[in-house]
């Protein structure tokens, strides 16, 4: 089974230990339960590095019918009208990045419980080559080694990013890159780790990207809903 749509939004967060648990509990008992129901969501996930050496510790996925759900109206409503509970947690995040992407390649089946990332902004002269070379050869080679699931390639939409930024009163940079991100799906985080090394620790170097401008990290399920 692929992915439940072709727009997903990532959520890459981190609070401080004392509060945690809080953080932990809202995210379980609220926050992605009511996402889920929002128009055109379907899936949320959620997960913790691993590793101990992500940029920021918790990761969450959302997958929508398409990109543009993550600016309807109702939506945009609700990021200015945030519950007690959300506000309160929120406010103690001291890392937060969200990416609202556009799913171009989508070669996943089922679900299992670790998840691997690489983040990286192509050139645009690069993108139309690179995102064939992810389609045809890197991704079905990653997806055929022996514990894994699936592979996509989530496009950051910066129209809809920005909407979002609009909706919380937030700068939008100029000259902004699209980020593109690849997820890899796995049994095991050791899976996903091999996977990831074999993919992407020496960089994409016939498409102008360079290791050390690849953020990588990996992760392992917490919690997810569904509907």
């Amino acid at each position: 089974m692929a992915l439940y749509g072709k727009g997903m939004l990532m959520t890459f967060t981190e609070t401080s230990v004392g509060v945690e648990e809080d953080f932990n509990e809202w995210y379980n008992r609220e926050h992605i339960d009511e996402r889920v129901w929002m128009p055109g969501f379907h899936r949320a996930r959620r997960y913790v590095d691993c590793d101990g050496d992500a940029l920021i510790k918790y990761f969450a996925t959302y997958e929508t019918d398409k990109v543009e759900n993550l600016c309807n109206p109702a939506y945009m409503e609700l990021l200015k009208d945030q519950s007690d509970w959300s506000k309160k947690v929120m406010a103690t995040f001291h890392k937060f990045d969200r990416v609202t992407a556009r799913i171009t390649i989508d070669q996943s089946h089922g679900f299992a419980g670790a998840c691997a990332f690489a983040r990286f902004f192509p050139a645009p002269s690069v993108m139309e080559a690179l995102r064939g070379y992810l389609e045809s050869d890197l991704l079905p080679a990653l997806v055929a080694r022996p514990g894994m699931i699936g592979a996509v390639l989530a496009e950051n939409d910066l129209d809809v990013v920005n909407e979002g930024r609009k909706a919380q009163g937030t700068v939008i940079p100029k000259n902004e890159t699209p980020q593109w991100i690849v997820l890899l799906e796995g049994q095991t985080t050791e899976v996903t780790a091999a996977a990831l090394r074999a993919g992407f620790a020496g960089g994409l170097a016939d498409h102008g990207v360079a290791a050390e401008a690849i953020d990588t990290a990996n992760h392992v399920l917490m919690f997810g809903n569904c509907r």
